[in-house]
């Protein structure tokens, strides 16, 4: 009787620890869609009251055309846009794009200093730990739904 109940048990803490490692890679490490494939998404936790963002990743294009990131979207914001920042003379701007190109066999980076998603209007503050579904729209692979998760303030993502 001890056995079964021990063996039991077992199966269900290793089930449980099975179930757990799916639901933290559905955190979307990475992402494959058609041609498109995302990695690294995150963003950071907000202050409260703060009703701006940035979203970050890495958007690989594995296809032999040319794709842009047209657009993005999600719950959590009352608008998303795509910005990029640049040097002006000798200061640095943000500004919104149209659309941010994806080479053909190749990848663009959305990073702190460069291209990025700048969530407006944010409808509560993002808090580490959770995350932050987002909608991206491109020119040819259509619609990549990702979920960035939200890092805690100031913390840094893969050296960036």
């Amino acid at each position: 009787m001890k056995r079964s109940l021990l063996k039991t048990l077992s199966i269900s803490i290793l089930s449980l620890g099975f179930c757990g490692s799916l639901m933290a890679q559905d955190v979307s490490k990475t992402v494959t869609t058609n041609a498109i494939k995302i990695e690294n998404a995150y963003t950071r936790a907000t202050a409260p009251g703060q009703q701006v963002a940035g979203g970050f990743m890495k958007i690989e294009n594995k296809g032999a055309a040319s794709d842009q990131l047209v657009s993005a979207s999600s719950p959590s914001a009352g608008e998303v846009q795509l910005h990029e920042m640049a040097m002006d003379g000798n200061v640095m701007k943000m500004r919104q794009v149209k659309d941010i190109a994806v080479p053909p066999n190749g990848a663009v980076e959305l990073k702190p200093g460069g291209y990025h998603l700048m969530f407006m209007n944010l409808k509560g503050p993002f808090a580490a730990g959770q995350t932050v579904p987002v909608k991206l729209k491109f020119a040819k692979a259509g619609e990549v739904e990702v979920k960035l998760p939200v890092n805690a303030m100031g913390a840094m993502h893969d050296k960036h």
